[in-house]
């Protein structure tokens, strides 16, 4: 496998999180991202490093740009199906 990806906002952290909001009087505003840690082999971090350097931007930027392209092509392939 070439990555993994570890989802850390499980729902029970998720209700923790809401409960404590609540308790100090806040507005709940729902999650609007997933945080995840995703491991990689070297040489594809090490690659995906140099696109965020050429490109100005950081590697999550990078990560997520990549993610939403293979979204994108999925989908496009399901439906030529």
């Amino acid at each position: 496998m070439w990555c993994t990806v570890v989802n850390i906002l499980e729902g029970r952290n998720m209700l923790m999180k809401a409960n404590n909001t609540e308790k100090r009087g806040m507005k709940s505003q729902g999650t609007s991202s997933v945080r995840a840690s995703i491991s990689f082999p070297p040489e594809l971090y090490q690659q995906l490093e140099e696109i965020a350097r050429e490109k100005k931007v950081s590697l999550a930027w990078v990560v997520r740009d990549a993610a939403e392209h293979y979204v994108t092509d999925y989908d496009e392939a399901e439906r030529d199906e």
